[in-house]
């Protein structure tokens, strides 16, 4: 995987509860890579046997130092076995990306950044 700087990312698409879809791009989850992500929905996602994938955590993150994920949230997410990062960039404005956390959100977390 090049990291968000480099190929285009390989595309996938989740369903919130709303039955709304969200366009994402794949990426593994890397510490280096977090520092690219701004303004986003990041779901960090671990795949089961067979491959399916399952949110194990959802953040929205924006460009500003508190709005950033910030490492704890990657270290929960490696500790729950993710090992991707799904990031759905088409909401706008920090309002949108909440709403986008809250209708993905994961039934035994809300998840914050």
């Amino acid at each position: 995987m090049a990291g968000l700087r480099g190929a285009a990312p390989a595309l996938s698409a989740w369903r919130g509860r709303s039955g709304r879809r969200y366009v994402v791009g794949v990426h593994d989850l890397a510490e280096p890579d977090l520092d690219e992500v701004d303004e986003a929905v990041v779901i960090a996602v671990r795949r089961d046997d067979a491959g399916i994938a399952q949110a194990v955590s959802i953040a929205a993150s924006g460009k500003g130092p508190r709005e950033r994920l910030h490492r704890n949230w990657l270290a929960r997410a490696r500790q729950k076995g993710a090992t991707e990062m799904h990031v759905h960039r088409l909401a706008e404005g920090e309002e949108e990306r909440r709403a986008v956390v809250a209708d993905l959100a994961i039934e035994t977390e809300q998840a914050s950044a």
